[in-house]
């Protein structure tokens, strides 16, 4: 699973599919978090916002290296259509946290905040929400589901509009509304464990969802 997950990260560097994603999420917490004095946790809200949609890129990205034939090929390789998926989502979820690190130091870098550990955590843990939930999205977006790219568009459009604009619809929505309005990261902390555990299950299902819809369209 290792050498798979590795072989996907080196084959996103070299086809440079990674770039638009990355340069995505920098500017928009350049925009989002720029001269902000105010608490940390709001900022976090606004790297989690960029990390689900940059997430989704990567994701789709990620699921798209290989045309049908050289997927076949790569899944006799690998063992199984089930560990070319993990290997996948794996290989997602590295580039997600190579974003993270990005995002819990930009927000201290472009504004005026006092740091405390619970900030971190709190950080952390919104932008791995994000991320998972964001992987699902595109994970149910990605060529093994949707063949069309018009379709796998707009389906992901909607999929990202309804998480984050849907009121009280977890984790998403629940998540940045919480840092938007909460009085520090410690107040914030039990809500965003929560949403990661939500989040967590989300990417499950999606997982689920897309390994069946793959096996079923072969």
């Amino acid at each position: 699973m290792i050498a798979l997950v590795r072989y996907l990260v080196t084959s996103m560097l070299l086809s440079q599919r990674y770039l638009a994603s990355l340069l995505l999420f920098v500017g928009l917490l350049v925009v989002l978090v720029s001269d902000d004095s105010g608490p940390l946790a709001s900022s976090y809200g606004a790297a989690a916002g960029a990390m689900l949609v940059c997430s989704t890129w990567l994701t789709i990205a990620v699921m798209g290296l290989e045309d049908h034939p050289h997927r076949a090929v790569l899944t006799v390789s690998a063992g199984g259509s089930l560990r070319v998926l993990l290997g996948s989502i794996g290989a997602a979820l590295l580039w997600c946290l190579l974003l993270a690190v990005a995002g819990l130091w930009l927000p201290l870098l472009l504004g005026t905040h006092t740091l405390v550990p619970a900030d971190l955590v709190v950080g952390l843990e919104a932008q791995l929400t994000c991320a998972f939930t964001g992987i699902a999205i595109g994970l149910l977006c990605s060529r093994q589901v949707v063949r069309r790219r018009g379709h796998a568009l707009a389906l992901a459009l909607v999929l990202l509009l309804g998480v984050l604009l849907v009121k009280g619809l977890p984790p998403v929505n629940v998540l940045l509304t919480t840092l938007a309005t909460s009085s520090g990261s410690a107040a914030a902390l039990g809500s965003t464990s929560a949403m990661l555990a939500v989040s967590a299950a989300v990417l499950a299902a999606g997982a689920a969802v897309t390994q069946a819809v793959s096996v079923r369209k072969g």
